[in-house]
């Protein structure tokens, strides 16, 4: 079972990208953020003729995510139920698997804008309610992957020159216990379990010839569950769709779960 995550920044304008994608990459579930477009505009029909159904949370202009799945989805969920928001961030589904249920969320968290503003303080309370959300999931979902933009960046080594990047938004230190206030939860940064090129990054500026330069940062990620992480047998980022014409400035990221008999942690 192959699950990934990509901020496309505009269905709109990427959904062929993405379908050609799905060609190439035939995975099991791809997470979407910044879908951009409201609910009626989904494309659906352009995703069940490759052979995929979906789940989504739109909103226009901004924000918006999405489930993509092989199979069919249930228990479906949009947003943080204890948390009073008209941000379109949050889609979880449940898959079947040969483990048993697989708890899939796609979450396209704030980002932030600037230390110290609201949209700040916005982004930090809004990592307390994932976090009590996410505690009480698990209890029901022990299998549970949350895939997105999380947009942090966690450690210096996610950063092309973190001596640039000292205490801004993305790196500094609140954003980064929030990150890891999850792990804490018993999640594991599925990147981070695998050796690792240096300066392995998701997401590059527009601006300044960022991608040519490799001047990016990687702030989209695959969380896993403790019940899920022993399956994860890789994980790697995709950056060649981010030299596409008219690229999304993320770059999908794909983990492999081996869920055959022969793999069995428990076995």
């Amino acid at each position: 079972m192959k699950l990934a995550t990509w901020n496309v920044n505009s269905l709109k304008v990427r959904l062929p990208q993405v379908l050609d994608w799905l060609a190439l990459n035939p995975v099991e579930a791809l997470c979407l953020q910044e879908l951009k477009l409201s609910n009626e505009n989904f494309p659906l029909d352009a995703f069940t003729e490759i052979g995929y159904q979906a789940h989504w949370a739109g909103q226009k202009t901004y924000n918006g995510v999405a489930v993509i799945s092989r199979a069919a989805c249930t228990d479906v969920q949009r947003n943080l139920p204890a948390y009073d928001d008209h941000q379109q961030r949050i889609i979880a589904t449940t898959l079947d698997s040969a483990i048993g249920d697989i708890r899939v969320v796609s979450a396209y968290c704030p980002n932030g804008q600037s230390v110290g503003s609201d949209k700040y303080e916005y982004k930090l309370a809004w990592f307390k309610a994932l976090h009590v959300w996410l505690n009480d999931e698990l209890k029901r979902y022990p299998r549970l992957a949350i895939l997105g933009d999380y947009n942090v960046a966690p450690k210096d080594e996610d950063v092309h020159d973190p001596s640039k990047w000292v205490g801004d938004v993305l790196v500094s230190e609140p954003e980064r216990a929030a990150f890891n206030s999850l792990l804490d939860l018993g999640f594991t940064d599925a990147f981070r379990e695998f050796e690792q090129d240096e300066k392995s990054f998701t997401w590059w500026d527009y601006r300044r010839f960022a991608f040519r330069r490799n001047a990016g940062l990687r702030i989209d990620h695959v969380l896993l569950s403790k019940d899920l992480t022993p399956y994860c047998t890789a994980c790697v980022i995709d950056k060649a769709p981010r030299a596409n014409d008219q690229p999304s400035d993320h770059a999908p990221v794909i983990a492999t779960l081996d869920l055959t008999t022969s793999h069995n942690p428990n076995v």
